[in-house]
């Protein structure tokens, strides 16, 4: 056939087009579908023939295959598709072949740029149904409804898998990925893994996760006690394979936070945000969504590890031990640490709301930064915390002293069932290494000994499998010789029986950490709201569990004794006790801290800080003037004396000691240091005597 007849039979064809590249383009949506319906990718490349039967020669006709197994509904990822309109742009394109519109694109907005691009440099567009010239109305208005049409396929089929997916997902059908722990049998029932090791452990994780409350705790007791995490693989080379690794805080996490140990079947925890997709990677922007938000929760469809109120309180638990609180989730409280601030978690700002963060250094404060975060402020406040603690624990204190607490049985229960979960764990890790071991040595037995090539590597394998034998007996009889206290101390068996009465003593001992005074407050309090009143005065507003509140307050130092609240009566009080004629300032500081005064850095008032009072006011103490005085009542004092004599005041003590001055001439007030010598002067002619004797 002719150039000439070609053009008869499709008179869009022009010379023109002919001098440029037919372009084939084939793609299929899926690599099952490539490698499953190969009629189809027959079809596509047959157009080749059509391209040559319209006039174009076999050398000037391209095939674009790459995007085999790709979806249409985008051209982001679409290598092929970017290839064909950079060609059209280029203007090296006569015609595009595409076996149906679908085939080049899913999307209108791919598919209108594609067909805005061949009307601009007059490329043709051809199917099955006929050939297309994007520049004449008609033929741009039947490819406009073509790729509406393949949009809206697209959309329709895409509704049709889902409402299929979401009727097996209803009935609880569905065929989800199962954790380490179960099997699926090939009736498709659901059981426990038949590995009692595996199951153990799996149990083991939930019994410790409700002891300690923390996946790191977990984690440190496994590494303590030498315990691996079964897995798995769900695919690949080693797919159904089991694996026994060391724990880690995702792998209990990822455990503790699975529905299906609960016996629950859920769909859709992890959902896609658009906004959150990277372009060109299909499989990004899945996020885990919270419970409630699930698209389908079905239980008692699986053999359950735990019930499904465990699961809810791990999963509250979980979300009270976050570190990163925000302003969705300001009651989480964060994991129980040995950390001296025993309000970590429950302090609250009575300013702003937010959760209050802790600071260490010489002692801890609790100070809130949510102003400073939110709005860029500076922080509503830093409390001393030592303080604080004291008034919230005086308060738990009350709260339980109606209550007797028995915990001595549920002690001895705890100690007794981690010793056997423990004890059972490596009496199945033992037999698992003998039973690994002698499978080595069967099949070191049974290869032929003159294929060295086989026997050496299977011997090196015996040899490992015995050595980690070896290494797991010795490690079970060290754990067999590890004492069990089977009875508590007897003082220590009396505080739990009473513990309502014997806590405050409890609280003050080096083995009762600071992770258990915070899970004993917890047990009660919800949080505790602070807010400064004053310098010297918190408030204290302790939330109770049960929504009711009580206010104390926390006395913490002041900067400055001028700060303190209620210092001018403390001042008042001072003048008046010194006027009344007290006669120390020990006794004023006795005096005004019954009466409820205290000091800057101190609950009490110190006869220092009496002392310095008293005398910025210019309140001179009598004895302290007695002391300075020369005369008084004219009578000489020690001082007046010892001026006279031109001598120092220690040898008219050493004469007054050694009784060298008649009694006659001396006088001391009752209850009084002080001596009074009369002014005689036989008296005064003796001792300057006596000074000149002396002297020589």
């Amino acid at each position: 056939m002719n150039k000439i007849d070609m053009q008869a039979l499709s008179p869009k064809i022009t010379s023109h087009h002919l001098e440029r590249l037919a372009y084939i383009y084939i793609r299929q949506s899926s690599p099952k579908q490539v490698e499953r319906n190969r009629e189809s990718q027959v079809n596509q490349y047959q157009m080749t023939e059509r391209a040559q039967s319209l006039g174009w020669a076999p050398d000037r006709i391209r095939v674009i295959d790459t995007d085999l197994g790709l979806s249409g509904k985008s051209s982001q990822h679409r290598d092929g598709f970017k290839e064909l309109v950079a060609e059209v742009t280029l203007g090296h394109v006569g015609i595009i072949f595409g076996y149906e519109v679908s085939r080049l694109a899913r999307n209108n907005s791919d598919w209108y740029h594609l067909l805005d691009l061949a009307a601009v440099f007059g490329t043709l567009i051809a199917d099955v149904d006929g050939l297309y010239d994007t520049r004449l109305y008609n033929d741009r208005l039947i490819l406009g409804m073509k790729g509406t049409m393949s949009e809206a396929e697209l959309h329709l089929m895409r509704l049709r898998l889902n409402a299929g997916r979401m009727s097996k997902v209803r009935r609880g059908a569905y065929r989800l990925h199962l954790p380490t722990g179960f099997t699926r049998l090939p009736d498709e029932t659901v059981v426990k893994d038949p590995d009692d090791q595996v199951r153990h452990t799996i149990e083991l994780v939930f019994s410790k996760f409700a002891e300690l409350g923390s996946c790191q705790k977990v984690v440190r007791y496994f590494h303590q006690q030498n315990i691996l995490l079964p897995r798995r693989h769900p695919c690949g080379y080693h797919k159904g394979q089991l694996f026994w690794k060391p724990p880690t805080v995702s792998s209990i996490y990822v455990i503790l936070t699975n529905p299906a140990y609960a016996g629950a079947f859920a769909y859709g925890r992890r959902q896609v945000e658009p906004t959150r997709q990277v372009p060109g990677r299909p499989n990004t922007g899945h996020l885990h969504r919270p419970l409630e938000s699930w698209h389908h929760i079905q239980q008692d469809v699986y053999p359950a590890y735990i019930t499904w109120e465990q699961y809810r309180s791990n999963l509250a638990r979980l979300r009270q031990n976050a570190t990163r609180v925000t302003t969705l989730d300001q009651r989480a409280r964060g994991a129980a640490r040995d950390g001296a601030a025993i309000l970590a978690g429950l302090a609250t700002c009575g300013i702003c709301g937010y959760r209050m963060q802790v600071a260490y250094r010489s002692t801890h404060r609790y100070y809130c930064d949510g102003r400073r975060r939110s709005r860029a402020e500076k922080i509503c406040a830093s409390l001393h915390g030592p303080s604080i603690d004291t008034a919230v624990t005086q308060a738990f204190f009350e709260a339980i002293r109606p209550a007797q607490l028995g915990a001595l049985e549920a002690v001895l229960a705890a100690q007794a069932t981690e010793r056997e979960q423990l004890l059972r764990q490596w009496q199945e890790r033992l037999k698992r290494a003998r039973y690994e071991a002698h499978l080595a040595q069967r099949q070191y037995d049974a290869a032929d000994p003159d294929n060295r090539l086989v026997t050496g590597e299977l011997e090196r394998r015996w040899e490992e499998k015995l050595r980690e034998l070896r290494s797991t007996e010795e490690a079970y009889e060290r754990f067999q010789q590890t004492p069990v206290a089977q009875v508590l101390e007897p003082e220590l068996r009396r505080q739990l029986e009473h513990i309502s009465e014997e806590l405050p003593a409890l609280w003050s001992r080096e083995d009762f950490s600071n992770a258990h005074k915070k899970e004993l407050l917890r047990c009660l309090i919800s949080r505790v709201v602070l807010r400064r009143t004053a310098p010297d005065e918190i408030e204290v507003r302790i939330v109770w569990v049960s929504g009711h509140f009580t206010l104390v307050h926390a006395q913490p130092p002041a900067k400055l004794v001028r700060e303190v609240r209620g210092y001018e009566q403390m001042v008042e009080r001072i003048e008046s006790l010194w006027r009344a004629g007290t006669k120390s300032d020990r006794e004023i500081a006795e005096q005004l801290t019954e009466e409820g005064f205290h000091s800057a850095r101190s609950t009490e008032v110190s006869p220092a800080l009496v002392r310095k009072i008293r005398e910025a006011h210019g309140w001179r103490s009598i004895l302290r003037e007695s002391y300075q005085a020369l005369e008084i009542g004219g009578l000489l004092t020690v001082r007046g004396l010892a001026a006279r004599l031109g001598v120092n005041r220690e040898w008219v003590y050493w004469l007054l000691q050694h009784s060298r001055i008649e009694s006659k001439y001396l006088r001391r007030e009752p209850g009084s240091p002080i001596w009074l010598i009369r002014d005689d002067p036989k008296l005064i002619k003796k001792l300057q005597q006596m000074r000149l004797k002396r002297k020589h």
